[in-house]
């Protein structure tokens, strides 16, 4: 048995789960979440709590149980508080801004990069080198923060280019002169 299928979810109060067989759907303040989840699990409201089990004793229904409590999960927290990836830019002359919703960066290059969000995403920006990524569901927040991020990765010798907050960017050293 998984040690974190077994967990049962709590439920907040400003929040609202329906389930149809394997349809679960979750409604909150921060919007409304779905997902159809893969054969081998049973999930079922108990109160204020949901819990999702293996259906039968199979290898591919212990394999997604963990899984599958985790997805339940993140759609509960992402409706009711929210995720937010944070990203910040390191480097002369390279800036971010918002204008309407749209995220245009100044990464180095000759023209600016501008990123539209997808629905249910929004872009922040502080002190020109800071970008929050912000939206209900955890996925898309970290595929858009990973596509923000590949405008201009950080590079190895000076450490130059947009990187995760907390991230550590393994340094080489530089070409050494003649002795």
């Amino acid at each position: 048995m998984s040690r974190i299928g077994k967990n049962p979810i709590p439920v907040p109060d400003k929040v609202s789960v329906s389930i149809q067989g394997l349809a679960v759907t979750v409604k909150g303040p921060k919007g409304e979440l779905s997902r159809t989840l893969p054969e081998g699990v049973r999930i079922q409201q108990d109160g204020a709590e949901l819990k999702v089990e293996a259906a039968d004793a199979s290898r591919r229904s212990r394999e997604r149980h963990g899984l599958c409590r985790t997805l339940v999960a993140n759609m509960v927290e992402g409706v009711s508080k929210g995720f937010t990836r944070k990203l910040e830019i390191v480097g002369v002359g390279y800036r971010a801004a918002v204008k309407g919703k749209t995220l245009v960066v100044s990464a180095g290059y000759s023209h600016p990069v501008e990123v539209e969000p997808p629905q249910g995403v929004t872009f922040a920006v502080e002190n020109n080198t800071q970008i929050f990524v912000s939206g209900a569901d955890k996925e898309v927040v970290g595929n858009e923060a990973a596509k923000v991020r590949a405008i201009r990765p950080p590079e190895p010798y000076k450490g130059k280019g947009i990187k995760y907050e907390g991230e550590k960017i393994l340094r080489k050293a530089g070409k050494t002169g003649k002795k």
